[in-house]
């Protein structure tokens, strides 16, 4: 898309592979980083779902798992925020700060779902996800025409499932699956295409680059966990 350098198509041959050889690198090391978090969460996750005194404290402690939402609120909200300002250590650790504490909100996965289940639904978000990553690299479409649909059905989403804590609907809770995954499904092409403006447009600002790899390591992170979330409860079967 021209959207991301006006004169990318100008240059030369060698330029122009330089260039995608640069942009390529740049992803590899977005999603080392987010790869990194996934793992984080997934190993502190498991690691307190087999601590009876760890989710005694944790997962049956209201005011616990307040704070710790308070806390991921905040994490994400600085990075987002001071993304151009931190250094680029502090957003690394911001980032990896956000998926620990993330991995203690979410250990319940393990006691509330069979190992099958788990697993079956993280496969079948690696192969969509990877599809829609690979779509928004590849496609010239301009996704951002999107963006505001997609931001609309994530605040609906989020308005929906607030209701839904009063009503406990099923079917509520189905039609709020619904529109999440299709929500992060977009929001998921949408980001991949955000790194290649991230890339072509921090050239020559080595510093706003990287931490802009890691805000993107974030975005791509927590639609891989929504959609890993919302599948697991399509595929959902509770521990007998």
């Amino acid at each position: 898309m021209d959207q991301y350098n006006g004169n990318y198509y100008e240059r030369t041959y060698e330029e122009q592979y330089d260039a995608v050889k640069g942009l390529n690198a740049f992803i590899t090391k977005v999603f080392g980083w987010m790869f990194l978090g996934l793992m984080l969460t997934a190993g502190i996750a498991y690691y307190v779902s087999t601590d009876i005194n760890l989710i005694r404290a944790i997962l049956l402690n209201p005011v616990i798992l307040i704070v710790l939402f308070i806390v991921e609120i905040l994490l994400v909200s600085v990075l987002s925020a001071r993304v151009m300002k931190l250094s680029n250590g502090v957003a690394i650790g911001l980032f990896l700060a956000y998926a620990a504490v993330n991995g203690l909100t979410l250990s319940f996965i393990f006691l509330a779902y069979t190992g099958a289940t788990i697993s079956t639904a993280f496969a079948t978000t690696a192969l969509t996800f990877g599809v829609m990553c690979a779509y928004g690299y590849f496609t010239r479409a301009d996704l951002t025409r999107f963006r505001s649909l997609l931001v609309m059905g994530l605040i609906g989403m989020l308005i929906l499932s607030l209701v839904n804590i009063f009503l406990g609907s099923s079917s509520l809770e189905w039609i709020i699956s619904i529109v999440g995954l299709f929500v992060f499904l977009g929001l998921t092409a949408y980001d991949m295409q955000k790194l290649k403006d991230f890339y072509y447009h921090t050239e020559g600002d080595m510093h706003l680059r990287n931490n802009l790899g890691v805000y993107g390591a974030l975005s791509l992170y927590l639609d891989f966990i929504n959609l890993f979330l919302i599948l697991l409860r399509f595929f959902g079967r509770s521990r007998d």
